[in-house]
This record gives C-alpha cells, sequence and structure tokens, in this order.
C-alpha cells in the first residue's frame, strides 16, 4: 500500500525534457515546475525511499465515480503491519513496492470525474506543505495531468485528502487503443514538501472487459 528508490539527475539535451536519469546523490533538480514539463514516463524513480524524511506514511486509499458514487477501488494498511525495514528492500524488490496496477474496465474512460480518498500519517515533524503532481501517460503521449496541494499536516498527525480528477475527454480511437493494450497506460505521481521530492510512486493502468467497470 502506498509505494514509497534512487535520486536522479535530470539532464535535458534541448527539446523535449531528456528521461534518461542519472545517480547523483547531490542532485536538486527534480523540482514541481520540472516535473510539470514531462512528456513522457520516466524510466525510474527519482527519489529514494529514504527520502521520505517526514515519515508520511499512506493508510487507506479509495476511488469512486463521482457521479453515480460507485466505488471502484479500496486498499487499505493492515492496521498490525510492521514499520517498512529500508535495508531489506533490495532493487528486484523496490518495483513491487512503489508500482500499484489497477484494471478499472473500459467504461471508465467514458466517466467524467473520479473522486479519491486518502488517509495518511505523518511522522513526528511538522510537514509545511504537502503537494501531488500526477502525470498520466499512454505510451510516451501525455493524456493528462493533476497538481494537488494539501497544505500543511501536524506532527503525529493523520489526515485524510479527497480530490476530484476531472477527466478530460478522450478521442475513440484513444480510448481503444488504450483498452486494446493494457498496462501501457501508466502514471507517475510525485509529492512534495516545499519543493523537495520526497516520494515518487507509479501506476499502471488496464481496461479490460474483466475490469472493475465493464
Amino acid at each position: 500500500l502506498g509505494p514509497l528508490g534512487l535520486p536522479f539527475c535530470c539532464r535535458s539535451m534541448g527539446g523535449e525534457p531528456d528521461l534518461n536519469f542519472e545517480l547523483d546523490l547531490n542532485d536538486e533538480g527534480v523540482t514541481p515546475e520540472r516535473v510539470l514539463t514531462f512528456t513522457r514516463p520516466t524510466q525510474d524513480y527519482l527519489c529514494k525511499l529514504s527520502d521520505n524524511t517526514y515519515g508520511i506514511e499512506f493508510l487507506s486509499f479509495k476511488v469512486r465515480d463521482m457521479r453515480s458514487n460507485e466505488q471502484l477501488f479500496s486498499v487499505e494498511k493492515p492496521p498490525d503491519m510492521p514499520p517498512l525495514d529500508l535495508s531489506l528492500i533490495t532493487p528486484e524488490m523496490e518495483d513491487a513496492i512503489r508500482c500499484i496496477s489497477y484494471d478499472f474496465g473500459p467504461r471508465f474512460l467514458k466517466l467524467e470525474a473520479i473522486g479519491t480518498a486518502l488517509e495518511f500519517a505523518v511522522g513526528p515533524n511538522e510537514v509545511p506543505s504537502f503537494r501531488m503532481i500526477e502525470r498520466h501517460y499512454f505510451r510516451d503521449q501525455l493524456i493528462k495531468s493533476y497538481d494537488f496541494t494539501f497544505g500543511f499536516c501536524i506532527p503525529n498527525s493523520q489526515n485524510s485528502w479527497e480530490a476530484i480528477y476531472d477527466v478530460p475527454p478522450l478521442p475513440d480511437d484513444l480510448i481503444r487503443s488504450m483498452c486494446d493494450n493494457p498496462y501501457e497506460t501508466i502514471s507517475d505521481s510525485f509529492y512534495f514538501v516545499g519543493d523537495t521530492l520526497i516520494m515518487h510512486n507509479k501506476a499502471k493502468y488496464a481496461y479490460t472487459e474483466n475490469g472493475a467497470l465493464q
């Protein structure tokens, strides 16, 4: 639950941003303004698991259709689940922790608005400004982008964050391609405190006849 990698240096070669990031522990270039220029998914995670120095932990996540209020997805962290020991996470395990897959069914792409409800906990330090930028792509084409700011979080608090995603109408040929090519629709979710990237997660999407909305 709650994908939480490796810090990388962004190097632009002119034109579109270069997403072949290279390891650089001193890099400070992954800013909100920079990720808002990305035109295709990143190849890797742009921060380390240990960069979550505020101890932000996702507790539950729900997705619903705003028009019908139908719940499409729900996941919750077991209350007795022990804290994640980062020293035990191998590179092979990391993608399983930081990337989630959904199959929402083809009708999902026709919805006008999606609501999400996220519950998260904060560690012993206050979070002055918590912001999420989420970029959605089909293959190397940006299809939608969202930018949400939660704001200030007090130390040792449990918080609820509700967001509404207005879904832009998509061309029929793009919808067919997205349905015919499961898990080639990808999102990058970047979580910032101020201008500092503390978490980067990914999601992959399918829209098959066996999904949540047929």
